[in-house]
């Protein structure tokens, strides 16, 4: 299981939530509908926190992509975990989507056998960090 969609977004969340995990749920809605939820849990990296958090998941309605949504309430989580002294946050993305967001890679940070390029931080406070990225319990199926 990996920290993007794949319809198991609700599950995570509600695992986040049980554990203790969930950091940050932003939610958009209009008229009383749900259109996005991002949520933002703590990771390690090399089993250490730091101050560190990943990005996920984030869901849109499929047919309100592609209008900002995502975009916004990444932004705000982005915002508030800054307000709460964090030292940064990761996520396993396309760095075609996530860069626009201030995402990027050096490749340092590792994620299971992945391309380095998809794993993706943004940095607040300190140096980047490098080692092998861990996302809480809950995204382990």
């Amino acid at each position: 299981p990996m920290p993007y969609s794949d319809g198991t977004e609700a599950e995570i969340v509600r695992r986040l939530r049980q554990n203790g995990d969930l950091t940050i749920s932003l939610v958009a809605a209009q008229d009383g509908e749900m259109l996005g939820h991002v949520a933002f849990s703590p990771v390690t990296i090399d089993g250490a926190h730091d101050g560190w958090f990943g990005l996920g998941p984030i869901s849109v309605k499929p047919e309100r992509q592609r209008q900002g949504i995502g975009k916004a309430l990444i932004a705000r989580g982005l915002e508030l975990l800054n307000e709460k002294d964090a030292s940064g946050c990761a996520l396993i993305g396309n760095p075609d989507i996530y860069s626009s967001a201030g995402f990027s890679s050096d490749g340092q940070l590792k994620y299971l056998d992945l391309d380095t390029r998809l794993v993706q931080r943004i940095v607040f406070r300190g140096s980047p960090p490098s080692g092998t990225l861990q996302f809480a319990p809950a995204f382990e199926s």
